[in-house]
């Protein structure tokens, strides 16, 4: 897996443009809203995803605060540069197959160039913090989309083995969820829900549900029998 990372990484950065461009900062930091709505600039601010502080020149997988990075990026062996950001910008999923990054990638070059060029001076080390931070005005609707969570679920009483939640560990900012088909999923602590459903539809008591929220596939909710089964099934555990 890791040497098909390392050949699509090369296969794009041998292809793409906009690192042989100079970018448009003031665009660029209208472009950046789209990714602090999962990444902070500021060091060791994580939220869905892993701060952007200090990224040039970082090992890929590798920021010590962060702790839900695919095993995939973590084997990679990039080095965060002008390069490797163009590629993983352009196709992540080319770039290192079966990552964990809800993004499907920039295509326009131009606009690749632009946002590098902002996050470049914005995620250097000290940098002011009326820099760091893009506006966030004009996202309310992709972010209400992706926070989502009001749609239709379906009964509950008999689930599938992947909706059926096994065990919850709570560590740091991180929650895990385990499923009855062995699988273990980690979510940023914002992006995980607890709810209950007492309804004929809702699931069996101490059988709780793991239900898709948001469009991005980063978010969940873990939905109950009732309230007093939520604390019971949390385990804080590192």
């Amino acid at each position: 897996m890791k040497g098909q990372a390392i050949m699509a990484f090369a296969a794009i950065i041998l292809t793409s443009p906009a690192i042989a461009q100079t970018g448009d900062m003031s665009h660029g930091q209208r472009l950046v809203r789209a990714c602090v709505a999962c990444h902070s600039l500021e060091p060791d601010r994580n939220m869905t995803g892993p701060s952007l502080a200090n990224l040039w020149g970082r090992k890929a997988g590798s920021l010590p605060s962060f702790e839900r990075y695919s095993d995939a990026l973590k084997s990679s062996g990039i080095i965060w540069d002008d390069r490797s950001l163009d590629g993983w910008l352009t196709d992540p999923d080319r770039m290192v197959p079966d990552n964990d990054m809800p993004f499907n990638g920039i295509k326009d070059a131009r606009a690749r160039a632009d946002l590098l060029a902002f996050l470049k001076e914005a995620t250097k080390p000290g940098a002011p913090q009326q820099t760091a931070q893009a506006p966030m005005g004009g996202t309310g609707g992709m972010m209400g989309g992706m926070m989502g969570g009001g749609g239709e679920v379906p009964n509950l009483k008999n689930l599938s083995p992947n909706m059926q939640v096994k065990a919850i560990t709570y560590c740091h900012d991180t929650f895990r969820v385990a499923t009855h088909d062995g699988k273990m999923r980690a979510f940023w602590e914002r992006n995980l829900r607890f709810k209950t459903d007492s309804s004929k539809d809702g699931p069996q008591s101490g059988a709780p549900a793991l239900v898709p929220a948001g469009m991005m596939g980063d978010r969940a909710d873990v939905i109950f029998a009732a309230p007093e089964e939520i604390s019971k099934m949390i385990e804080a555990r590192c």
